[in-house]
């Protein structure tokens, strides 16, 4: 007989769960290896005859859970080798069981066999005991491996190895990410055995009322609370598909990719606004109205039938796992210049061809002197460039003595093109300073608010209106506008 190892079940606590077929196996082996003694049925066994080693000890060696499944595998597999091993764990084989998964995957490298041999899982009595039909969905999740993103809070969800405090309060942290800190949560022990135990706790509680062993499990119920779902991703497709949809509202069905474009401009620079402000608030606010802008064209596309939210989702995801190959893959990045270097060299691989010039691909619809920038970065990465700053700002020099040797002439078309021709060469000054141009006119347009502003405050005390102010007045009122750093 070749080299095997059957995986049987404990079951969830009695005796009485374990399935006939299962017992008879356990009793006639010379020999059980247990992944824990640590389950109530091992008493009841011993009682009649069971001989057996477990393997508490190695959970003890290792601070990872990973490892601690990785050496209990290695130990079964070279027990193979010299007899026929009979490895008793709770529960079902295939349900929550990280070690049967890892013979599964590693037995046949190894010549050996592995055996399923049954038992009943834990979630049968879960779902007698809370009387709950699994038809509504739901969701079995690992309690070691726990994150926020698997939650489908319209679900049941159950949360299995719970088992130690640590186990606990990280349960109730990732919960807490998603759920009010008094959602109502279920504690459920050795579930359809005789010494069964189900508590309802607020979560804020959960790791001080949980007990603590192999048996818990942890029951969410499905969120009822529309506000609750609000955070949810899937909940704000469905608001947006409501609002394009046959009852939805006028305005949303009306709109097109071209009639949204100034809106994502617009919106774009208030997240610029909201971040410059420093209230987090408002940024998560208008962050929310740039994501509206996407999900409305995205909506767009799925209701044309061209694409949906999950192919932006999908793209976005494949490019930024190939651009990052120092992280999803071998390479070897030291900095972020080279990461740069890297990026700009994977995405001209990615065109397939090469560019007929290097400036292509710069927007024409951003704002100009963003462009003007973008133009100079990339032709500075090809060493077209100033090596310092004197011969920058004299070009500035030359161009205002152009343009005002335009305005001398009274020839507004050529002073034009000479105005612009200043605009270009300071933004190419406030390049080589590392001065981004459009951040640098933002801060000053809003200094020059916050200065008039103060002026129209001034004048209102004063009882005049601004226009019978003279000049030299309102430019005291600037004047102590700055002393007071506004």
């Amino acid at each position: 007989m070749g080299k095997t190892i059957e995986i049987l079940g404990l079951g969830a606590g009695d005796l009485e769960q374990i399935p006939f077929g299962v017992y008879k196996k356990l009793m006639k082996a010379n020999h059980v290896y247990l992944r824990t003694k640590e389950h109530p049925v091992i008493p009841e066994l011993v009682k009649e005859g069971l001989g057996f080693t477990s393997f508490d000890s190695i959970y003890e060696k290792h601070d990872q859970f990973e490892e601690v499944y990785q050496e209990i595998v290695q130990n079964l597999l070279e027990k193979a080798k010299t007899e026929q091993v009979i490895y008793a764990v709770p529960g079902h084989p295939l349900v929550a069981e990280k070690t049967v998964l890892l013979l599964l995957e590693d037995g046949p490298k190894e010549d050996v066999d592995i055996i399923i041999g049954g038992g009943q899982s834990f979630i049968d009595a879960i779902f007698q005991s809370l009387k709950i039909d699994p038809i509504d969905g739901f969701q079995l999740l690992d309690g070691t491996l726990l994150k926020s993103s698997q939650l489908q809070l319209d679900q049941h969800i159950f949360i299995s190895q719970v088992y130690d405090q640590f186990v606990a309060s990280n349960t109730k942290l990732t919960l807490m990410e998603r759920l009010p800190d008094d959602y109502e949560v279920v504690i459920v022990r050795a579930a359809g055995s005789r010494n069964e135990h189900i508590e309802r706790v607020p979560l804020y509680e959960l790791d001080r009322k949980v007990t603590l062993d192999n048996l818990t499990s942890v029951y969410v119920p499905p969120v009822e609370d529309e506000q609750i779902m609000l955070k949810n991703f899937s909940k704000l497709r469905e608001i947006i598909a409501v609002l394009r949809g046959p009852n939805g509202c006028p305005w949303d069905k009306e709109q097109t990719h071209e009639s949204l474009k100034k809106y994502l401009i617009e919106e774009t620079f208030e997240v610029i606004e909201a971040i410059d402000s420093g209230d987090i608030d408002h940024v998560i606010e208008e962050l929310g109205d740039v994501l509206l802008q996407v999900m409305l064209h995205a909506q767009i596309g799925e209701d044309d039938g061209y694409f949906a939210i999950e192919d932006v989702i999908e793209v976005l995801s494949e490019k930024m796992i190939r651009r990052h190959p120092h992280v999803f893959g071998d390479v070897q990045a030291e900095d972020s210049k080279e990461v740069l270097r890297n990026w700009q060299e994977i995405k001209k691989q990615e065109k397939g061809e090469n560019e007929s010039s290097l400036l292509e691909g710069i927007s024409k619809s951003m704002p100009n002197i963003m462009r003007a920038y973008e133009i100079q970065k990339k032709a500075a990465k090809v060493g077209f460039d100033w090596q310092e700053i004197t011969p920058a700002l004299e070009k500035v020099k030359e161009e205002l003595e152009e343009f005002e040797n335009e305005i001398h002439k009274k020839n507004l078309i050529h002073a034009k093109r000479e105005f612009g021709d200043i605009l270009f060469a300071f933004v190419n000054v406030a390049r080589f300073l590392d001065i981004h141009p459009e951040e640098a006119l933002f801060e000053t347009n809003q200094k020059f608010i916050r200065r008039f502003q103060f002026i129209e405050d001034s004048v209102k005390k004063s009882g005049k209106s601004i226009e019978e102010h003279s000049l030299e007045e309102l430019d005291r009122f600037w004047d102590e506008a700055k002393s007071k750093g506004l």
